[in-house]
């Protein structure tokens, strides 16, 4: 196995003028900090500046809400293009993952397999494994650091989240993807990426079982759904990442929290919780108390990126 840390995860708005108040959502309700904002500015729109978008720290964390900007305002232009298609509730961009050498990475995925996209100019930063090869997850491998990152900084750290903030978050507990089955996700997630399977259980609430694989800080939960449930029509009709769950100190404070910022919960506070979607940018944001036997303790290990095997290593 190699262990892969996360970089972000990132999701995208189809105008650019709704990205403020996605970013004043999560400051006001998380507590999230923005570690850096790109911005189209006079000289980045010559520079041919595409998009806009906030690097946003929740917890160890990072998030990215990302919206076309400057060119890629544009119809026919392809990031913009992109973002606009990718930006329907309950769709996420996708996940970025951390290694310590792009040849290297990029030889263990070409021999398993994978079809790599480079985007021109960006071929020493990072590359994608489509959406298609992924159960509908965009994940793109960098090697470059994120601007501002504070996880680079050995004196970081995220204890504000736990100890001061209301949510009292410890941690991003896994990302839930969407799958047909839990076979056609072992098939992708284990056999495929080589991430171990750490076991199985029901989620009632979701009215799904998901099969749960060791991707290095985090965990992907495949979540296969039946017939009618939400989780169903989303492998049917979205794909890939259908939900983040956070590892909460107090499953009771949190929900009193958010139901005290006038918040709607769905689910179950005594297992796992969620802001309703059409509250929470149109996504899917789960909490939960409870510890999930052989999962990661919540944390980034950003500061340790994936060391893929040299080609003709040992």
């Amino acid at each position: 196995m190699v262990a892969i840390p996360l970089a972000h995860i990132s999701w995208a708005i189809a105008d650019n003028a709704d990205r403020k108040a996605c970013d004043r959502f999560f400051i006001d309700t998380f507590g999230a900090e923005i570690a850096f904002e790109m911005l189209v500015t006079p000289e980045a729109q010559a520079m041919g500046l595409d998009r806009e978008e906030s690097l946003m720290m929740i917890g160890d964390t990072m998030i990215i809400p990302i919206a076309p900007a400057g060119a890629g305002a544009r119809e026919g232009a392809p990031i913009g293009d992109m973002l606009r298609r990718s930006a329907a509730p309950g769709r996420w961009l996708g996940l970025a993952l951390k290694t310590a050498s792009l040849p290297d990475a990029d030889a263990w995925f070409s021999a398993r397999g994978f079809k790599l996209h480079y985007d021109p100019g960006m071929e020493a930063h990072y590359f994608l494994i489509g959406r298609k090869q992924a159960l509908g997850v965009r994940i793109e491998i960098i090697k470059q650091d994120l601007p501002n990152d504070p996880r680079r900084d050995p004196q970081w750290r995220p204890d504000k989240w736990r100890d001061v903030h209301p949510l009292g978050i410890e941690g991003l507990q896994g990302i839930g993807v969407s799958a047909p089955s839990l076979d056609a996700a072992r098939a992708v997630f284990a056999e495929a990426f080589a991430w171990p399977e750490i076991g199985t259980r029901d989620l009632p609430g979701d009215g799904a079982q998901c099969v749960a694989f060791a991707m290095g800080d985090t965990v992907i939960e495949a979540m296969a759904g039946d017939d009618g449930t939400a989780v169903a029509r989303h492998s049917r009709e979205i794909q890939g990442i259908y939900c983040l769950t956070f590892k909460v100190k107090s499953a009771q404070a949190a929900a009193e929290y958010l139901r005290g910022r006038g918040l709607t919960l769905i689910g179950d506070v005594a297992s796992r919780f969620a802001i309703a979607p059409e509250e929470a940018q149109g996504r899917l944001i789960y909490f939960t108390e409870q510890t999930v036997p052989g999962y990661p303790p919540p944390g980034s290990r950003l500061g340790e990126p994936a060391r893929f095997p040299a080609p003709g290593a040992a």
